[in-house]
């Protein structure tokens, strides 16, 4: 149950077997740096600095005549100590935009995620006195606007998701809608836990059967940094999961290993992140093609709901399992535009014009 479950053992035990697969691509003060990090940093994100420091040594094998002959693992410090400020804009360049061997494109907000466990490296390093010369020190990263044009639906658009996915709609086939209806009653149960809670699409897909409580309208679930939480639900989420676990997840005879989890594929074995994102985009598409609906707008929409009925900013960021407040008052900073909305004919100038003219 929670994150003692076998699911969250294993995936902790995948993500350290990744890890240390990865470790061994890199040069030693590479690892050093992983290693400093690790009480702090969950593997997952480890994991991501890792692939995006063997993209930078890759990149540096590839474009530098001194480093060519080298292998990876045989990098040192020397050599990094070599580089100039103009070599790693060249490469943020190279990331931004790549059109030869393994092509690929970023934005800039992929780019300062790439750049940021690069930083990381070599601040550890001249902080340590490792080396004598930061090469980073002059070079900036891409400066990011925050985005207040939140994407989430209103409520139309989420009973049309809802009916798209009870009743199908005129734009399937009837193949489609016999597919569909082969897991209408788990689709609902995702969407309707998913839009009733705000958890996570991984917090979703890791949920055993056992971590739903009737009694008192709970799901015990595990955060993305590890942490476990219990959230409470509705009682039109709990019919809807009712109806699916005493009717579909009835029928299902479970591939070896997956018996407790609490939503299946139809290869009867845990329903996978993707699966879940998959479906979310394809009722989207179809009943609100306007609009890109992703897993993480039905948490935004949950969340936008959540503040608007309670203006509690505090509690919106408890329940999305938000450590920082402040990445919650900055993602739902555009309400406040709404509000501001409000006030646009809220104060009269002048009387209106019948009366002047009644008046001259």
């Amino acid at each position: 149950m929670g994150k003692d479950s076998l699911y969250y053992k294993n995936k902790k035990k995948e993500q350290i077997r990744k890890l240390r697969e990865l470790l061994t691509q890199l040069p030693g003060f590479a690892i050093d740096y992983i290693h400093d990090k690790e009480l702090a940093t969950q593997t997952s994100t480890l994991i991501s600095y890792s692939y995006d420091l063997l993209t930078f040594f890759r990149y540096l094998k590839e474009s530098n005549p001194i480093l060519r002959s080298k292998e990876i693992t045989a990098f040192s410090l020397s050599d990094m100590e070599h580089l100039t400020s103009e070599d790693i804009v060249e490469y943020q360049r190279f990331l931004e935009l790549n059109e030869e061997g393994e092509k690929h494109e970023n934005g800039k907000k992929a780019i300062a995620r790439k750049m940021s466990p690069l930083r990381g490296l070599f601040q550890y390093h001249y902080e340590h006195e490792y080396i004598q010369k930061n090469p980073m020190t002059l070079v900036k990263l891409p400066k990011l606007k925050k985005d207040k044009n939140i994407v989430r639906m209103n409520p139309h658009e989420i009973e049309a998701v809802m009916n798209t996915v009870e009743y199908g709609n005129w734009q399937m086939s009837k193949r489609q809608r016999n597919y569909c209806e082969k897991t209408k009653k788990r689709d609902l149960a995702i969407l309707t836990l998913m839009l009733g809670t705000g958890i996570r699409v991984s917090e979703c897909a890791g949920l055993d059967e056992t971590d739903l409580d009737f009694m008192v309208n709970t799901i015990t679930i595990v955060r993305k940094g590890g942490g476990q939480d219990i959230l409470y639900f509705s009682d039109e989420v709990k019919e809807v999961l009712l109806d699916y676990c005493s009717s579909e997840r009835q029928s299902i005879i479970p591939v070896s290993g997956h018996e407790k989890a609490l939503f299946f594929s139809l290869q009867c074995k845990r329903i996978s992140v993707d699966a879940i994102e998959n479906l979310v985009k394809k009722y989207s598409q179809i009943a609100i093609p306007n609009k890109k609906i992703t897993p993480h707008k039905l948490r935004s929409t949950y969340g936008t709901a959540l503040y608007r009925q309670t203006g509690d900013i505090r509690l919106v960021a408890d329940v999305l399992g938000h450590e920082n407040i402040n990445t919650t008052i900055d993602y739902y900073a555009a309400i406040e535009d709404e509000h501001k909305q409000k006030a646009a004919n809220a104060v009269k100038i002048r009387t209106n014009n019948s009366n002047r003219d009644t008046e001259s």
